[in-house]
């Protein structure tokens, strides 16, 4: 019997403290700024249309880096990646933290910002197996999920009563701040690492080429496991609407920047609580069984949002949907971690990640506009009613693939 792998164990490994700190900082920084853009949008346009595009602009050109730059992780030494991502995005988050920059170019300058958090999250998983080996990597994937979300909850609340006691560029400033430290502590924290092209024969000397896209989604594609599961995390373009709509929905309730970010917080403390509960009492067996039903529950506390439930209301469904999608969402993780080849295992899952963000961003746009036509509530109702919608035969194809094939002993832990 091999060593139980904890919480206390993974964190006793010194790399991985330091790019988990970063991370942390990294993400606190980047829910700070997007409560700022939110506000400073809304503030100039009162549209929420803009303000969905701007939210939208906080996911989606990160599919552009993940695809065209995530190569870099394996041409370079990922160590110094990662840093230069770092400090590429502090210089551009500084610029956007300057009062006079016109709208279209905070546009451009939040674009490039998303865009190299691209190489930055490629290099950074493609690390991580090298620092945690075996049940560790599972585990720290679980450390990660948890504690940015807590990271979340702070950078909106911190955020939202930032912004309102003092002004957005300040808390875009503090977002560069971040950026610096997380630079810092990679660069000092973690052990300097040859660059891996040429090692091996496997997927990652044959990042540079165009086809290892391709090949990335063959792996997904080619198992109905990894496809249902992928569904199934993929939900998160209808579940993204309250964040998404925080400013507009917050002044039709009559509310200011402090409520803005209590409804962005609300969404990371439900998953909190969601990832406490769902890891600690729900039996693994169980966990892959009910991972279609959540994300088709996930959507009916929005849907509930048509009923105008004010202010304290909508922050205790937006939680409650955010405890059932983390529930689902770490599940998914951890087991596509698990059915991945160990030679491909960072490739498969930055592509379901770049893809996670992409289609949460493509959803922030969708309901941003839907909003200026319906309301911001209106909006955030019709998402979880979609959501759940197209959860159900999802649910459906996940049941017949796990009977189909069903998972080895294991598969799936959190």
């Amino acid at each position: 019997m091999g060593e139980t792998v904890t919480f206390r164990s993974v964190f006793a490994i010194g790399e991985f403290r330091a790019v988990w700190l970063a991370e942390l900082l990294s993400i606190a920084g980047d829910q700070l700024a997007r409560v700022a853009l939110s506000v400073l949008v809304y503030q100039r346009t009162s549209s929420a249309t803009l303000t969905g595009l701007t939210f939208a602009l906080t996911y989606l050109p990160t599919m552009l880096g993940g695809v065209l730059l995530a190569g870099l992780g394996d041409r370079y030494p990922r160590r110094e990646v990662m840093v230069a991502a770092d400090l590429f995005r502090a210089v551009l988050v500084g610029l956007m933290a300057i009062p006079a920059v016109p709208f279209w170019a905070l546009c451009v300058l939040l674009t490039l910002v998303v865009i190299a958090n691209g190489p930055f999250k490629a290099a950074q998983l493609a690390l991580l197996p090298d620092m945690l080996d075996g049940d560790r990597f599972v585990v720290g994937l679980a450390i990660r999920n948890i504690t940015s979300q807590s990271a979340q909850l702070a950078g909106f609340a911190g955020g939202g009563l930032l912004v309102a006691i003092l002004n957005p560029y300040l808390a875009l400033a503090l977002n560069a701040a971040t950026f610096v430290a997380s630079g810092l502590l990679v660069r000092f924290g973690v052990r300097q690492r040859p660059a891996p092209s040429g090692q091996h024969g496997g997927p990652a000397s044959n990042s540079r080429s165009p086809s290892s896209l391709a090949r990335g989604a063959a792996l997904v594609w080619q198992d109905p496991r990894l496809r249902a599961i992928a569904a199934i995390s993929w939900l998160a373009v209808f579940y993204i609407a309250p964040e998404a709509l925080a400013a507009p929905y917050a002044a039709e309730l009559e509310q200011g920047a402090f409520a803005v970010g209590l409804i962005m917080a609300a969404d990371p403390v439900g998953s909190i609580i969601g990832a406490f509960l769902f890891s600690r009492f729900v039996p693994e067996h169980r966990r892959l069984q009910v991972i279609g039903l959540l994300g088709a529950l996930a959507g009916v506390p929005l849907l509930l949002c048509a009923l105008h439930p004010g202010l304290i209301g909508s922050m205790l469904l937006f939680a409650l949907s955010g405890a059932l999608a983390t529930a689902y969402t770490m599940q998914c993780s951890a087991t596509a971690v698990r059915l991945l080849p160990d030679n491909a295992r960072a490739q498969g899952i930055g592509l379901l990640s770049t893809v996670l963000l992409t289609v949460q961003g493509l959803g922030a746009l969708v309901v941003g506009a839907l909003a200026d036509v319906l309301t911001a509530a209106g909006a955030v109702a019709v998402a979880g009613a979609a959501g759940t919608a197209l959860a159900i035969p999802i649910a459906v194809s996940w049941s017949r693939a796990r009977r189909t094939r069903p998972l080895h002993p294991g598969a799936g832990l959190v």
